[in-house]
């Protein structure tokens, strides 16, 4: 940080002579600071100043109402820069993995972390989920929110892990004085949803307070209310990806010759030849059905002409229900295996001994199959005290803690007592396949009162101080300088596991970690003259001692140029890291050996008897993790020009992320590649001797076999050992352009504005592992850009705006039949009409939105569900109204 700041300095001083020649009325025209020094800047630890060579994406209170969005994600969607959530109706997987949703700046990639930091007013979000620790940006109501800040920059040198790809701040309304409330109705085909908020607030003599409550409710969406949602895609010339695990199912008998062999397949219940196929996908849910409550508050008061105490709270709770899980995982009430003569329920085709049978349970539930149902709480409180050492210092103290709870629950079928009743001699203990509703109710009962069960608590607790003021004046201006110091501590405690609602077999873990942390932030006005314009320069470093991973240092600098007032160039660079989640390390509750019965990973040439040996998959967490890591740098310009072209601003950023160690899977499902990679050599062992794979899975629990002794009690030992827990892996190099023009004018009719946003990937490019070839991401289903184009006017008592949203399409490679993904545009209007009454309706007014106008359905892509490129609820019609008091 002494380094960074004698830098700074130096450069301050040699171009002190070129500043002898700035004017005292450039000096008044400054803004002030204490006007702005209580506005939340992302990105800087420095009072009343922008974050110095960083573009500056920013969504205000006014955007946030037109947009009409219902939750946080829903807004964050509207933004170019996040690219796995642009253009898309946000939501929540169906499983323990994915339950929540994480904005993910640059799609770097994700793990149980995040590459992306959410921030609320600046500080933590506890973290969310069973498997992973990304913050739920629903826990904010919208109508809370003053405005959204994104920086698509490294942020480490000021905020630490996660902020990769950038930050997302989301900056909450701090007065407000009187009572508001909105209300808002929306249907489109199949689905509706409602939300209310009620906020409240005082502003007094010192202080002010604000509270908000906030209700949304949402209905889900069936898989058959969408025609392009779908398993069968011969009809646009893919492949038909339904299943046999169907109601009826289907019989396969053994092929005489070899009973590796396909069968020959008999629908039932007629058991003529052919084939029983089922669209899971129209059994499913494609939108889940959700309800959410949300509690926030804030106050602040002056305790004396220096001392100010401000603290906000908030609480939420989100709870889905899901029918089923996926496209690709359907109902997960599948069935199926082989039945045999000593079942009393056999019928065969001919003259077999035996077949096998698929189908699924849908009818043990009768008409109303189970839905799979998560519930997730936040809480959290920031205290601050802020105390003006003088004039030009202030020292601010806070406290932050949060805790989250998750519960995930999902319908899944006990395969051991699946197989154990197709086994079963007795009509007491066997399974009807062919007519599982014939089957006794107790047999039944054991194979459908089965659950996959995740819940987890999260915990987190700060302590920071930041002093920051002026350090001295040069003849160009004031260095500033900020310097700070935090301990943060974070805990999950997780259960994971299966078996009877009543009588789980769960897996817990718990663990922790602490960091202690300083940093620093210097600006300095390195000139500022008539002749050769300003330039700043600010430097920030931030040093983390983590209590499990280790030690790192993230430093960051970044200049300003204005060759004149309307014209700013400004460019950054610096390293970013993002430690690994907790529910990434070795103590996740996912952490397992699990036991395949046979082998189909293997590599070329291997004798065709090992197919039929077990293998060993090593899962979960890893305690040799180390942080992800990248160098970002960005260069761009803002230009605001007067005169004829006043009202015009337009910004254009070159960016670049070299991101490292990424954490992830090794390929193993690619088979007899991966064993001839020589990169991938230390990720499995072949032919694992007993003391080898003993002591490869030390002290971990093994599903799927008594024991690793076990294994190795019979002829067929295990054929491969697989390290397929989460390692540092590749690397992904980005870089590209992110732009913005608006142009806005009053004239007769009213105030008019037009804009386009959006963001260019140049490149992106990426290694599985390090020192792999790299591969062109733009050939495997990346999207080269993303657009928003907007049109507003404000006429009177009436604001309108219309809203585009492009996502370019993209090239894909081993796709059967498609070698591309369209692209996909949805245009979005808003209006609203101040009804100006007066009486009753003094301050109220109405709000319609319509959603993706045209109904667009999302680009068709040959997999299980049929769509990528985005995604859409179908036109959506939303009428509300505001009113104030």
């Amino acid at each position: 940080m002494a380094t960074s700041a004698l830098v700074v300095l130096g450069l301050s001083v040699a171009g002190a002579a070129a500043a002898q020649t700035t004017t005292t009325a450039n000096q008044a025209a400054e803004p002030e600071v204490a006007k702005v020094d209580d506005i939340v800047v992302t990105g800087t630890l420095l009072r009343g100043v922008a974050p110095t060579g960083t573009n500056v994406v920013s969504v205000d209170r006014q955007d946030v109402i037109a947009s009409g969005v219902a939750s946080s994600n829903d807004l964050l969607a509207r933004i170019p820069q996040i690219s796995s959530a642009f253009n898309t109706a946000p939501q929540p997987g169906g499983t323990i993995g994915l339950p929540i949703n994480r904005p993910n700046i640059r799609n770097l990639g994700a793990s149980g972390g995040s590459t992306t930091l959410v921030l609320l007013n600046g500080n933590r979000l506890v973290g969310a989920g069973i498997l992973q620790t990304s913050p739920d940006p629903t826990i904010i109501p919208p109508g809370m929110l003053e405005r959204v800040e994104v920086i698509p920059d490294g942020g480490s040198s000021i905020y630490g892990s996660d902020a990769i790809g950038g930050v997302v701040n989301f900056i909450t309304r701090k007065t407000f004085d009187g009572v508001e409330a909105t209300a808002r109705y929306g249907v489109a085909d199949g689905y509706d949803q409602f939300d209310v908020n009620l906020t409240a607030g005082r502003i007094w003599d010192g202080g002010s307070a604000i509270i908000s409550y906030a209700y949304a409710e949402h209905s889900n969406i069936e898989g058959a209310d969408r025609d392009y949602f779908t398993q069968d895609l011969r009809a646009r010339g893919g492949t038909d990806f339904r299943s046999k695990a169907c109601s009826p199912g289907t019989i396969t008998t053994p092929n005489p010759f070899s009973p590796l062999l396909p069968g020959v397949d008999y629908a039932l219940p007629g058991r003529t030849p052919g084939t029983n196929l089922c669209d899971e996908a129209k059994a499913i849910d494609f939108y889940p059905q959700e309800q959410r409550h949300s509690l926030f508050a804030s106050v602040s008061q002056a305790l004396n002409e220096r001392l100010t105490f401000d603290a906000t709270a908030y609480y939420s709770q989100r709870e889905t229900d899901r029918r089923g899980m996926s496209a690709a995982e359907g109902t997960g009430i599948r069935g199926g295996g082989a039945i045999t003569v000593l079942n009393p329920y056999f019928r065969p085709i001919g003259a077999e001994l035996g077949h096998t049978v698929t189908f699924n349970y849908s009818d043990a539930w009768g008409a109303a199959a189970p839905k799979n149902t998560s519930r997730f709480t936040s809480a959290g409180v920031t205290p601050s005290l802020t105390y003006e050492l003088n004039d030009d210092w202030r020292l601010k103290t806070s406290l932050n803690w949060g805790r989250s709870t998750n519960e995930v629950r999902t319908w899944q079928i006990d395969t051991a007592a699946e197989a154990a009743a197709l086994a079963g001699t007795t009509t007491a203990t066997a399974l009807n396949p062919y007519n599982v509703g014939a089957t006794d109710a107790a047999v039944l009962n054991r194979i459908i009162d089965f659950q996959s069960y995740g819940h987890s608590v999260q915990e987190i607790r700060e302590a920071r101080a930041v002093a920051d003021g002026k350090l001295f004046a040069l003849p160009a201006g004031d260095v500033k300088l900020a310097v700070g110091v935090e301990y943060h501590e974070e805990m999950i405690e997780a259960q994971q596991g299966n078996g009877a609602p009543s009588a789980l077999a769960l897996n817990r873990s718990s663990t922790k970690r602490d960091v202690t942390s300083v940093f620093g932030e210097v600006l300095a006005p390195v000139f500022d003259s008539a002749a050769f314009g300003s330039f700043d320069l600010s430097a920030s470093v931030r040093y983390d001692a983590y209590s499990d991973v280790g030690d790192t240092t993230n430093p960051k600098i970044g200049f300003n140029y204005r060759p004149n007032p309307s014209l700013t160039v400004r460019g950054n660079w610096g390293t970013s890291f993002h430690a690994p989640s907790l529910a990434d390390m070795g103590a996740g509750v996912d952490s397992r050996v699990q036991v395949i019965s046979v082998s189909p990973w293997l590599p070329a040439g291997a004798p065709f008897t090992d197919l039929f040996r077990p293998t060993l998959l090593l899962a979960g967490g890893n305690d040799n993790l180390k942080p992800e890591t990248a160098d970002t740098w960005s260069l761009g310009l803002d230009w605001r020009p007067s005169g004829a072209l006043e009202g015009v601003t337009a910004s254009l950023t070159y960016f670049n992320v070299a991101f490292e160690d990424a954490i992830g899977l090794a390929p193993f499902l690619r088979g007899a590649p991966f064993f001839a990679d020589p990169s991938y050599a230390r990720f499995f062992v072949l032919n694992p001797t007993l003391a080898q794979a003993t002591a490869l899975t030390a002290g971990l629990a093994v599903d799927g076999a008594p024991s690793i002794a076990a294994l190795y009690s019979g002829f067929l030992t295990p054929a491969v050992f697989i390290d397929a827990r989460r390692n540092n892996l590749g690397t992904l190099d980005v870089d590209g352009l992110d732009f913005n023009l608006q142009y806005s004018r009053p004239a007769a009719f009213g105030l008019w504005s037009v804009g386009l946003a959006g963001t260019y990937n140049l490149n992106r490019e990426s290694r599985a592992i390090a020192g792999a070839p790299k591969t062109d991401e733009f050939d495997n289903g990346a999207s080269r850009y993303s657009l928003v184009g907007t049109a507003g006017l404000v006429h009177g008592q009436f604001m309108g705006e219309l809203t585009v949203n492009h996502s370019a399409s993209a090239d894909v490679t081993g796709v059967v039949g498609q070698s591309k993904i369209d692209s996909f545009t949805t245009v979005n209007l808003f209006g609203a009409y101040d009804l100006s009454l007066g009486g009753v309706f003094t301050d109220t007014s109405l709000t319609l939105n319509i959603d993706n106008v045209f109904d667009e359905e999302p680009p068709y892509y040959n997999a299980a569900g049929g769509t990528a490129n985005g995604s859409t609820l179908g036109r959506m019609v939303s009428v509300g109204i505001r009113k104030t008091f």
